[in-house]
């Protein structure tokens, strides 16, 4: 099975296109969590309390590695906190030349067992390479930011037509594995749009839902694919951190459901 596959089989048995980002940030933690293992017990409750309601759980390592050694270790036992079907991916937007691009897939297929990750194409078709060996492992390819610098390269005109769509036409011919995927904001909606048009059954992880602004109905309609899959909308602090007293979990499935839910009615309208 591919990865794309993988995920249709996901979003499909969850009925769910909803990813949760497990950002974890020690400053935000629950008072009622005093133990050295925190952040690690913190997403375990997390998972716990909204795998029924999701198809993927994404973590940015840069939340991870800023704590050293303690930070590996919450990062491992988190991922095998999380069930097996449910799709991981390592938001790590790797993008270096091919030698170093291959020990950086090695460190989030082989050793952390991220099932995808996220990469940057700067440098072209060898630095994306290595992450593409495996038609298991997904790759999401960064295209259209959501941040204000996404202007400084991201549009720039190329034989009169944006920076990003080229990105997109090279995903496009570089997914021979069915494993590629791309990254775009949810706060570019007409863009999505038409992005989807050239993307085909690629799938999209759209970041930018809650605590961003991105507006979830124009994320679920122009991201989709014609089956209404293929998009995977991450939320992240708005979800995990929706209580900071006991009932934080409580408080994550409460706000997970209401995103599930709310995605799939605009499914079905758009269909």
């Amino acid at each position: 099975m591919n990865f794309t596959q993988r995920l249709r089989s996901i979003q499909r048995t969850r009925n769910s296109l909803l990813c949760i980002g497990l950002d974890t940030d020690p400053r935000r933690l629950p008072r009622v969590l005093h133990s050295r293992n925190a952040a690690t017990l913190f997403n375990r409750r997390i998972i716990e309390a909204t795998q029924d309601l999701v198809c993927a759980y994404k973590l940015n390592l840069a939340f991870y590695e800023a704590a050293g050694e303690r930070g590996r270790e919450c990062l491992l036992q988190t991922l095998a906190a999380i069930p097996p079907g449910i799709v991981t991916i390592g938001d790590a937007k790797r993008g270096d030349i091919g030698n170093s691009a291959a020990f950086y897939a090695a460190a989030l297929f082989r050793d952390a067992t991220f099932t995808s990750c996220t990469v940057s194409p700067y440098m072209g078709e060898d630095s994306v390479a290595p992450f593409m060996e495996d038609p298991e492992r997904g790759v999401f390819v960064l295209a259209l930011t959501s941040n204000p610098g996404a202007r400084d390269f991201q549009y720039l005109p190329v034989r009169g037509r944006p920076l990003y769509e080229l990105v997109i036409g090279k995903t496009r011919r570089w997914n021979r594995k069915k494993n590629c995927g791309l990254v775009v904001g949810a706060t570019r909606p007409i863009q999505l749009r038409r992005i989807r048009q050239l993307a085909g059954d690629m799938p999209i992880l759209i970041p930018g839902i809650g605590a961003q602004g991105g507006d979830l109905a124009s994320a679920v309609r122009f991201g989709c694919d014609r089956k209404g899959e293929m998009a995977v909308i991450n939320a992240s602090r708005s979800v995990i951190y929706a209580s900071a007293e006991k009932d934080f979990a409580r408080a994550a499935r409460t706000e997970a459901l209401r995103l599930r839910d709310e995605i799939n009615r605009y499914r079905e309208t758009a269909l």
